[in-house]
């Protein structure tokens, strides 16, 4: 007779690490306790073929399949960042930005497109200050000239091998038959709405029943999907010629005409001339190495240096001794950071107006000179000067990709829909990113006409030449992007963390230095720690002078990070394909 409680044989028991073995023909089942609990809230993907990972699960999905299909990381990188423009247009936009890298198989060069327009070559500092009374008001006054499809065109021409209609095929089905939203976008459409709710244009599709969209309620965008055809189909002769051809419409064609007119009606600054003569330079990236490791992120035209100067700090400490999460750790991670941060607002702009090189930023001199300003012991304040507070928030997302033969795709695109209005009829805005430009004179990041805005948006490709190691690293979260992908790194490379459990782990923020979007609110010896760091931790940062902000356990802000490449798993092993997403978002990982 079986109780419930006992077994048919009473006097025998099976206990954990017999020789029983697991699974169905395990006597002590269902609890054998052989195995023990998982290292992450989510695995850590392993594939043969390709890895990817973005900061929306459609995304993620169709990347997977555009490799699935022969396609290379570029060609789903690409891929995907149009249909980001399309599923989550809350975060970035067709005529935003899109710092992007790239690595391709066997060269040992960073790739980086810039991905952010200039403003136009008709506005002064003075003019701007004038016409809007020493403000920055948000829309179409802060346009910068649209570089997202640059830059998708550019990586494609250059560095992909499927043709410009087959890339944008997913995007345009998703704009045209639309998708319905999952819970935590619709969120966004919602909180989004205080802003874009004033243009009736964007309220007209994104609050299409004249209030919040709830989920499970679909999202269709049509004249966003009219105009994705139209550029679609100028893909007509060779495969360059197809690129080439839906640029010019986009650039210096009816498409420009018309979002200039709207534009400039709508209190903007742009010409057709502006967009006519814009390109997105392909350069080489800046890099840094930490621990055998080469880390590349785009030039100060963004934050990215703030990682890599970090980076080089910390490089030259202890670390190994440190217990990762200890005050120790967190402190040391805070200070360097701060120091970045503080380079960041003596120096960063657009490289052509900069005064100092990225050469002596990252030299050797500078990096010891800026480590040594750390006190292990008390925490300084950094550049943020008085406090200030600001409103609102920006965001972004994030798309990484990597295939079997060695390609890495990194990129960044960004412009939330409350930042300016969509145009009607095209479905897309002006980049608002004039709104990270400064206002003072002499400003390092100060408006100057054809002057690109500093960006926070910097996605990052990191590689281990001794082990074939290269990942592509990223986040959304405007002051965190840099931080949270800092820490994450670290995880990985000094802790010996998988990338899953690396993104999941506890993190904390810095918040003393101005913040990147006007008016630029400061917080002084802030630190903001998510609620999983003990409270012994808290207290000794505290100790050392850190103004301690409590954030919850996975908070939303502390940004989501996603990963894909090549990672060793155990040493001495050739490198797998890996792909990680962290849970604070709706950020998800596929490969096969």
């Amino acid at each position: 007779m079986i109780d419930g409680t006992r077994g048919m044989d009473c006097g025998t028991s099976v206990r954990p690490g017999s020789d029983q073995t697991g699974g169905m023909r395990n006597a002590g089942s269902p609890t054998p306790a052989i195995f023990p609990p998982p290292e992450s809230m989510r695995p850590t993907l392993v594939g043969r073929e390709f890895a990817v990972s973005a900061g929306h699960p459609i995304v993620a999905q169709v990347m997977a399949e555009i490799m699935a299909q022969g396609g290379t990381a570029v060609d789903a990188g690409v891929a995907g960042g149009f249909l980001s423009n399309v599923v989550q247009v809350d975060m970035c936009n067709l005529g935003g930005v899109a710092p992007t890298l790239i690595k391709t198989a066997g060269s040992d060069r960073f790739h980086v497109i810039d991905g952010v327009g200039p403003w136009s070559q008709s506005v002064t500092l003075e003019a701007f200050l004038k016409r809007h009374d020493g403000k920055m008001p948000l829309g179409s006054p802060v346009g910068v000239v649209p570089a997202t499809f640059d830059v998708w065109c550019t990586a494609l021409s250059q560095f992909g091998t499927w043709r410009l209609a087959d890339i944008m095929g997913p995007a345009i089905d998703y704009a045209e038959r639309g998708f319905p939203l999952d819970p935590r976008s619709a969120k966004a459409f919602e909180l989004l709405g205080n802003g874009f709710a004033k243009y009736e244009a964007s309220r007209a599709v994104y609050w299409p029943r004249g209030r919040p969209p709830r989920p499970g309620e679909w999202l269709i965008q049509a004249d966003l999907a009219r105009t994705l055809s139209r550029l679609a189909a100028c893909d007509g002769g060779t495969r360059a010629d197809g690129i080439a051809n839906a640029r010019e419409l986009f650039y210096e064609g009816e498409i420009a005409e018309r979002i200039i007119a709207f534009h400039q009606a709508t209190g903007g600054w742009l010409t057709v001339k502006d967009l006519a003569a814009y390109r997105s330079p392909v350069e080489t990236a800046p890099e840094t190495s930490f621990r055998g490791w080469r880390v590349a992120t785009p030039g100060m035209v963004c934050q990215g240096p703030v990682m890599l100067q970090a980076l080089a700090i910390l490089d030259g400490m202890p670390l190994e001794r440190m217990a990762h999460g200890s005050p120790e750790y967190l402190h040391a991670i805070a200070e360097a950071l701060k120091q970045g941060f503080a380079e960041r607002e003596r120096h960063y702009t657009d490289p052509v107006f900069a005064t100092v090189a990225m050469e002596e930023l990252l030299s050797g001199g500078r990096i010891a000179d800026l480590r040594d300003r750390i006190d292990p012991e008390c925490a300084l304040p950094g550049a943020a000067g008085e406090a200030t507070s600001g409103r609102g928030r920006a965001d972004t997302t994030y798309i990484a990709a990597a295939d079997a033969a060695g390609n890495v795709f990194s990129s960044m695109p960004s412009d939330t829909i409350d930042g300016a209005p969509i145009a009607p009829g095209l479905g897309f805005f002006v980049s608002p990113r004039g709104v990270q430009s400064r206002l003072a004179p002499g400003h390092p990041a100060a408006i100057a006409p054809g002057k690109r805005p500093r960006l926070t948006p910097a996605p990052a490709i990191a590689v281990n030449e001794s082990t074939g190691e290269a990942l592509a690293i990223g986040c959304p979260g405007g002051d965190m992007i840099v931080q949270s992908m800092t820490q994450s790194f670290l995880n990985m490379v000094v802790y010996g963390m998988t990338p899953q459990q690396a993104v999941e782990s506890p993190r904390i923020a810095t918040f003393s230095h101005p913040g990147s979007f006007y008016p630029h609110p400061a917080f002084p010896m802030r630190l903001a720690v998510e609620g999983r760091v003990p409270e012994a931790t808290r207290a000794a940062l505290a100790a050392k002078g850190h103004i301690i902000y409590d954030w919850p356990d996975f908070e939303f802000d502390a940004g989501g990070v996603s990963i894909a490449g090549r990672r060793v798993l155990t040493a001495g092993e050739p490198p797998v394909l890996v792909a990680a997403a962290d849970p604070r978002r709706i950020t998800y990982a596929a490969g096969r």
